[in-house]
């Protein structure tokens, strides 16, 4: 009986979530419809029930909680993002790594445009290690409250200054 009333509904042309629990979810989505329908109908029934649209980013108080999130996963993209351009620039160049650091060198780029390019990829890889060790710490449920999130938070900002200069003068 079950399965027919599966075929019945799929015959009519809707998509049920899961049959095999014999539960119909309410949401169920018409098959054959585009996504342009199914936004309309959302938008139509949104200004129906006058209901607020989704607050913007500019709405928010930003906090530093907020900004680390974000910095995190930029960092995260940049440091993917420049480590596949210099690996797929490794093969396809037709030189090797002494050739075009020898190139760097002969630049005669100033030691305060050399300090800021090596803090530029020192600091983004040390906060992003840093962060993801406070996040390692938040995975075992570990300081969840509001001050001991801004504490963890200022320090690895603190830590990651500290050791983005440490390994600039080492360098």
């Amino acid at each position: 009986m079950r399965e027919q009333t599966h075929r019945t509904l799929a015959r009519q042309g809707t998509c049920l979530s899961r049959p095999q629990f014999g539960v119909f979810y309410r949401h169920a989505v018409p098959m054959g419809t585009t996504a342009k329908e199914e936004m309309n109908k959302f938008w139509d029934k949104n200004n129906k029930l006058n209901r607020p649209m989704s607050p913007h980013i500019t709405i928010y108080q930003w906090s530093v909680p907020m900004m680390m999130s974000i910095t995190h996963r930029g960092t995260g993209v940049g440091l993917s993002g420049g480590i596949s351009a210099f690996a797929l620039l490794a093969l396809v160049l037709p030189d090797s790594y002494p050739y075009y650091l020898d190139l760097i060198h002969s630049l005669s780029i100033g030691p305060a445009l050399l300090g800021l390019a090596k803090f530029g990829i020192a600091f983004p890889l040390s906060y992003h290690t840093l962060n993801g060790i406070r996040h390692l710490f938040w995975d075992s449920g570990k300081g969840f409250t509001l001050p001991e999130v801004y504490r963890s938070g200022y320090v690895v900002i603190a830590l990651s200054i500290l050791t983005s200069i440490a390994a600039i003068a080492y360098m």
